[in-house]
C-alpha cells in the first residue's frame, strides 16, 4: 500500500457511513474513528425514498432504484479509498414501509455490508451522540428534523433524557398536506402536544440537526449578511428569527438573498422545516436555536469510542491534531499552550474556562500557516482557523482564535484588518487575542519554532517593581535586539513596565 501523504495522520484507519433518510441516502468516509473526526470523502444524493409513504406505505419506487444504483458506486468508493470498515444506517422510511425489508436486504448485498435499522429512540439517541461530539458540554434539546420524522431528545452534558419521535419529516409534511405548506401548522401542533420533554427546555439550547434545517439556517445567514459563512454552531437568537421563520412558512422566499443556493428538492420542504421550528419555539421557549453539522453519523462514531476519549475536549483534540499535521513542531505548539497560561497570569490577564481553552487552542495551531509567504501567513492562518471544520467552539471563539493568530504574524495592527471577524469578537476576545498574539511574536523569536526553550523562560517581579521575562544565562545568547522590541511592543499595549532580561 502507498505511503499516506504528510497531511494524514498514521494511526487512522478510514471507516465508512451509508446514512439511508427518508429523503437523502449519503456516503462519508471518515479518516478514523476519533474524538473529532476529519472527513476523506462526503457525497449525497436525493433519492427520496419515503416519498408518497403516507399515502402507500411503500417506499417510492424509483427512490429505490436510484438509491439501489448510488450504492454500488459508494461502494467502490469505498474500496478506492481503502475503508476496512462500512457501516449502514437506515432511518423512519425504511423501517416504516411494507417493503423496507426486500430494500434493506437488496442494499445490503450491493453494500456488502449489515445494514441496521434505527429505532426512533435509537436514532433521537444517536442524534444527541452527535451533538456530544460537536458540542462542548451541551446542554438543552436536541430535535433532528429527516424526511419521514422528527427525533428530540434531552441532553445534559454527557447524560441523555427520555426520547420521542414524531412523523413531522419533511416529505411526511408535504404528502399530508398535499403540498400547502399552509395547513402544516395544524398538523404540527397536533403531534408536538405529546413531546412533553419540551417543556423541560425552557430557557436552554435547541440543537438543531437534519439538512432542512441547516439550509434553512443558511438561507437566515445571507438574509442577515453575516459574517462567518460556517454553519456549525450558528446561532438563532429565538425573538430575532421568528419573523424570518413565518416568512418562510408562507412559502414566501422568492426574493430572499440565498435561496437560490438551496437545491429545489429542498427549497420545497423549507416551509415545513421553518413551521416545526416555530412550533417547537412555540412550546419550548429556548434561550436560542444553535444549528449542528453533527448529527446521527457522528453519533455512531461517538458510541464506538471509550469513555476516557468521549470526555475529551473536541476543540482541543482537533487543534492538536491541527499541530501534528501543519505545524513545525507540535511540542513546540503544545509547550507554548502551556507557557501563556503562566505569562497571563503574570500579567494579571485572568481567564474564564472558556476563555482557557480558547487560548490553549489558538496556540495549538499557531504555527500552520508556515509554509505560507510570510507577508500572508497572517491572513492564511486566520482565514484556514475561522473557516476550519472544528467542532466544540462558537462563532465568537473562532474569531478569537484567528485573530491571535492574525496579530501574532502581523502584531497588533489596525483593527480593520480583519473587519468581519472582529463583527463577531467581545472587546474581551479581542483584547485577549491581542494579548496572546504579542506574547506570541515575543516567544518565536526566542525558540525559534522549535521545542526546548520555552518551558525555561520564567517570570518576577523586579526590585523597582517591573515585570521580567527571565531567559537563562545558558541561552543568553538568544536575547537581542529584535525581541526586547517585540516585549517593548507587549509593554506598551499592556501598560505595564516588561523587560527581556538574562539571568540564573
Amino acid at each position: 500500500m502507498d505511503r499516506l501523504s504528510q497531511g494524514r495522520l498514521y494511526d487512522r484507519k478510514p471507516v465508512a457511513i451509508v446514512d439511508i433518510g427518508s429523503n437523502s441516502v449519503r456516503l462519508v468516509i471518515y479518516e478514523g474513528i476519533a474524538r473529532s473526526p476529519t472527513v476523506l470523502f462526503n457525497e449525497k444524493m436525493l433519492a427520496g425514498l419515503g416519498r408518497q409513504i403516507v399515502s402507500t406505505g411503500l417506499l417510492d419506487p424509483a427512490g429505490v432504484e436510484r438509491a439501489l444504483s448510488e450504492f454500488r458506486r459508494f461502494r467502490a468508493l469505498c474500496d478506492q479509498a481503502g475503508v476496512e470498515e462500512v457501516h449502514v444506517l437506515a432511518t423512519a422510511a425504511a423501517r416504516e414501509a411494507e417493503n423496507g425489508p426486500a430494500f434493506i436486504e437488496r442494499a445490503g448485498e450491493v453494500l456488502g455490508a449489515d445494514v441496521r435499522v434505527l429505532s426512533g429512540r435509537e436514532e433521537a439517541l444517536y442524534s444527541a451522540y452527535g451533538i456530544m461530539a460537536g458540542f462542548y458540554r451541551p446542554d438543552g434539546i436536541v430535535g433532528d428534523l429527516g424526511g419521514g420524522s422528527l427525533e428530540l431528545i434531552d441532553i445534559r452534558g454527557h447524560e441523555t433524557g427520555d426520547g420521542i419521535t414524531l412523523p413531522l419529516g419533511g416529505l411526511r409534511l408535504q404528502e399530508v398536506t398535499g403540498g400547502k405548506p399552509e395547513d402544516a401548522a395544524a398538523v404540527i401542533a397536533a403531534e408536538m402536544r405529546r413531546a412533553t420533554l419540551l417543556k423541560q427546555g425552557g430557557g436552554r439550547e435547541f440543537y438543531a440537526v437534519g439538512g432542512t434545517w441547516r439550509n434553512l439556517a443558511r438561507l437566515h445567514m445571507m438574509e442577515r449578511e453575516y459574517p462567518l459563512h460556517v454553519m456549525h454552531h450558528y446561532v438563532m437568537e429565538t425573538d430575532e428569527c421568528v419573523p424570518f421563520l413565518m416568512q418562510v412558512a408562507r412559502n414566501d422566499t422568492a426574493s430572499m438573498k440565498g435561496v437560490k443556493r438551496v437545491s429545489k428538492n429542498r427549497r420545497s420542504l423549507l416551509p415545513y422545516g421553518a413551521a416545526v421550528m416555530l412550533e417547537v419555539i412555540r412550546a419550548m421557549k429556548p434561550a436560542r436555536i444553535v444549528v449542528s453539522a453533527t448529527g446521527v453519523r457522528e453519533g455512531y462514531l461517538f458510541e464506538q469510542l471509550d469513555d476516557e476519549w468521549r470526555r475529551a475536549d473536541p476543540l482541543l483534540t482537533a487543534a492538536d491534531e491541527l499541530a501534528i499535521l501543519r505545524s513545525r513542531s507540535e511540542r513546540h505548539a503544545r509547550e507554548l499552550a502551556d507557557w501563556t497560561g503562566t505569562a497571563f497570569a503574570a500579567l494579571g490577564l485572568d481567564e474564564t474556562p472558556e476563555e482557557h481553552r480558547l487560548r490553549r487552542a489558538a496556540c495549538l495551531v499557531a504555527d500552520i500557516g508556515w509554509r505560507a509567504h510570510p507577508e500572508y501567513r497572517g491572513t492564511q492562518s486566520l482565514n484556514i482557523i475561522s473557516n476550519a471544520s472544528f467542532v466544540g467552539i462558537d462563532h465568537p471563539g473562532r474569531a478569537y482564535i484567528a485573530l491571535a493568530n492574525l496579530y501574532r504574524h502581523e502584531g497588533l495592527i489596525d483593527d480593520a484588518a480583519a473587519p468581519e471577524l472582529l463583527k463577531l469578537a467581545s472587546p474581551r476576545f479581542i483584547e485577549r487575542a491581542k494579548a496572546l498574539g504579542a506574547l506570541m511574536r515575543v516567544v518565536y523569536l526566542l525558540s525559534a519554532s522549535m521545542p526546548g526553550v520555552i518551558p525555561l523562560l520564567s517570570w518576577r517581579i523586579a526590585a523597582d517593581g517591573g515585570l521580567q521575562l527571565v531567559i537563562p544565562k545558558r541561552h543568553a545568547s538568544l536575547h537581542g535586539e529584535r525581541p526586547r522590541a517585540r516585549m517593548a511592543h507587549l509593554a506598551r499595549f499592556t501598560g505595564r513596565e516588561i523587560e527581556l532580561v538574562v539571568a540564573e
